[in-house]
C-alpha cells in the first residue's frame, strides 16, 4: 500500500494533526491500524527527497540497486522446472522508492551527464 507523499522538510514540522489523519487514512483503508507504516514514513521521504547531483554518486546508485530481484530464481533439473522462486523484493516496504532512485539516478546519467547507460540494464 502507498501511502500518501507528503513528505516535510526541516521548515514543517510534523504535529499531531497530521499523524491523526494518516492514522484514521490507514484505517479506512484497512480497515485496521498499522502504526509501522507511518513509523516509516520519515525514512521514505528522505529516500525520495535524495538529489543526484554528481555523476560518481548517480553510478554508485545504479550499481547498488539491481534492476531487477536478485532473488528470482528457477531450480531446474534435466530441463524441467522443480522449483520457482517468486520475486521477494516486493515485500521490502521501501521497494518503490529504491526502484525510483534508481531510476532517477539513470536519468541524471543520461540526459544530464550524456553517459551510455546500456551497462546498468
Amino acid at each position: 500500500m502507498v501511502l500518501p507523499s507528503t513528505c516535510y522538510t526541516t521548515d514543517q514540522p510534523q504535529d499531531a494533526h497530521f499523524m491523526q489523519q494518516m492514522s484514521t487514512l490507514e484505517q479506512s483503508r484497512t480497515g485496521r491500524f498499522a502504526p509501522h507504516l507511518t513509523l516509516l514514513q520519515p525514512l521514505r521521504c528522505w529516500l525520495s527527497q535524495i538529489e543526484i547531483s554528481d555523476r560518481t554518486s548517480a553510478r554508485m546508485l545504479c550499481f547498488l540497486i539491481p534492476a531487477r530481484c536478485p532473488f528470482e530464481r528457477t531450480f531446474k533439473l534435466f530441463g524441467r522446472t522443480i522449483l520457482s522462486v517468486p520475486p521477494l523484493c516486493k515485500l521490502n516496504p521501501f521497494y518503490e522508492e529504491f526502484v525510483v532512485l534508481r531510476f532517477r539516478s539513470l536519468s541524471y546519467l543520461a540526459e544530464v551527464v550524456g553517459d551510455d547507460i546500456s551497462r546498468f540494464c
